[in-house]
C-alpha cells in the first residue's frame, strides 16, 4: 500500500476520492454556522484574512470558502502533504509548499507576499507535525507583517470517525449534526514587542481550543484534549 500512494498516479486518484467524499459529507450533513458574518465583513471589504484552524479538524473546512477571493494553504513538502495539496485544488484551493523543515524560510516569505496582494492565507498552527492543539509563532508572525487580521474556525459533528493519530483528525460522517465556528479576529501590530507577539500566540490558541470544546459539547462529543504543555515546550525549545 506505502509503495503504491507513492505514485503520483495513485495520489491524485485517491484525492480526487477524498475531495468527493468530503463533498458529500458535507452535502449529507446539516451544518449550523456561528459568526460566520465576521469572515464575510473582511472579504466583502477587500482586507486579506489569515484563516486559522487545527490540522485535526482542517478537512471539512474545505468546503467553507465559497468566496471570491483566493485562499491558500500552507503544505508539507512530504508525501502526505502532497497528497493534500492535490486533495485542496478539487476545492478550488492553491497552495505554498514548506514547512518549518523544509523550505520554511522560503515559504513564509510567499505567503507574506501571498496576503500583501490581497489573498487569503490558511495555517494550521499546530502543523505539520504538532504538538497537537498547541499554536507556534508563525502565524503571529504573519500577522504583524501583513496587518490581515488572524480569524480563528473549528468545527465538529455528531457523527465523525476519530482518529488516535497526533492531531486526533476528526473526519465526518454523512447524516450527522454539524456545526462550524467562527471567531472573532486577533490583530498584531507591526510594531509588537516579544511580549506582544506571545500574548497574541496564546489568545489565539486559547480561542480556538475554547471554540473546539464548544463545538464539541454542541455536538455531544467528549471535546480533545491539547497536548501536554510540556510537549508545547519542548517543541519551542528545540526551535529555538
Amino acid at each position: 500500500m506505502k509503495k503504491l500512494l507513492r505514485s503520483d498516479a495513485a495520489q491524485r486518484v485517491l484525492a480526487a476520492l477524498i475531495a468527493l467524499y468530503l463533498r458529500l459529507a458535507y452535502r449529507l450533513s446539516r451544518w449550523t454556522r456561528v459568526n460566520e458574518a465576521v469572515v464575510k465583513r473582511h472579504i466583502d471589504s477587500g482586507q486579506p484574512v489569515i484563516m486559522a484552524f487545527w490540522h485535526g479538524r482542517m478537512l471539512p473546512l474545505l468546503n467553507f470558502w465559497p468566496y471570491r477571493m483566493p485562499m491558500y494553504l500552507l503544505s508539507s513538502p512530504h508525501r502526505d502533504g502532497l497528497l493534500m495539496v492535490r486533495t485542496v485544488r478539487h476545492f478550488g484551493v492553491r497552495n505554498i509548499i514548506g514547512s518549518t523543515t523544509r523550505g520554511g524560510t522560503r515559504a513564509f516569505r510567499e505567503m507574506v507576499k501571498v496576503v500583501r496582494d490581497g489573498n487569503a492565507m490558511s495555517v494550521t498552527p499546530d502543523g505539520p507535525r504538532g504538538p497537537r492543539m498547541r499554536a507556534t509563532l508563525g502565524i503571529v508572525f504573519l500577522a504583524k507583517l501583513t496587518g490581515a487580521p488572524i480569524i480563528p474556525v473549528t468545527y465538529s459533528t455528531t457523527a465523525a470517525w476519530a482518529f488516535g493519530s497526533w492531531d486526533r483528525l476528526l473526519l465526518p460522517k454523512p447524516f450527522g449534526r454539524a456545526v462550524v465556528i467562527f471567531g472573532e479576529p486577533i490583530t498584531v501590530s507591526g510594531d509588537a514587542d516579544h511580549d506582544a507577539i506571545e500574548v497574541a500566540r496564546a489568545a489565539l490558541e486559547a480561542s480556538l481550543n475554547d471554540m473546539t470544546a464548544e463545538a464539541d459539547r454542541r455536538c455531544g462529543r467528549v471535546p480533545t484534549e491539547p497536548a501536554p504543555l510540556d510537549a508545547a515546550a519542548k517543541m519551542a525549545e528545540t526551535a529555538s
